[in-house]
């Protein structure tokens, strides 16, 4: 048993990311994925895989411009231009300190090397795992990889079409080797949003297992 579990080990420079595996992302959440808690028992046994796990954690300010309550007349899932360009209007969700910012209760949360949370700046949105919405605004996240020598990605969680997406393209821009295990993701799939991201993510160089 033991040498089966050795020679499951994937090697050093190889790191899993769990994207966003959150109470407001699982059925009952306020932005909840469909099927977002079934992704929790693929990740648990993944993390026995990898020496190096980063969870990631939408935590977002009760006041944050993303959410459509904080611009009076909108509804959510509504487009508005914000200075940083196109952003879609959430109803609120994973704020600070909330049950719904949570991970969800089965994920082993206690097996991250690193928490990265986003979000967390009133004005801006963050999708990615490395960078704000404006594209350039950077969480911290590269540099703790490269730091670590983590140069191979495989990211899982939620949801497909936007922070797993753009974190993973995001992560091929920056030079990382890239893998999303679709599996154990699980994707919102609004208006062809699905479609379009796995598009955008091959054209990166993203390997979609």
């Amino acid at each position: 048993m033991e040498g089966n579990e050795e020679s499951r080990m994937r090697p050093a420079n190889e790191c899993l990311l769990v994207i966003d595996v959150q109470n407001d992302f699982c059925p009952g959440g306020a932005l909840a994925v469909e099927g977002g808690d079934q992704v929790v028992e693929s990740i648990n046994a993944l993390m026995d895989d990898f020496s190096a796990v980063v969870l990631t954690q939408d935590w977002h300010p009760a006041n944050h411009s993303s959410f459509a309550a904080s611009h009076p007349g909108r509804s959510p899932f509504e487009m508005i231009e914000l200075d940083y360009g196109e952003q879609v209007l959430w109803p609120a969700h994973c704020v600070q300190g909330s049950p719904g910012a949570a991970f969800h209760a089965g994920l082993r949360a206690e097996r991250a090397d690193m928490i990265i949370r986003k979000g967390f700046r009133p004005a801006i949105d963050s999708y990615s795992a490395f960078f704000e919405n404006d594209r350039t605004t950077p969480t911290g996240l590269d540099g703790y990889l490269k730091s670590r020598g983590l140069d191979t990605l495989t990211l899982v969680g939620l949801a497909t079409d936007f922070c797993v997406a753009y974190s993973a393209i995001d992560a091929a821009r920056l030079g990382y080797r890239v893998s999303v295990i679709e599996s154990a993701c699980r994707a919102i799939d609004m208006d062809g949003s699905l479609a379009a991201a796995r598009d955008d993510m091959k054209r990166a160089g993203v390997t979609l297992a």
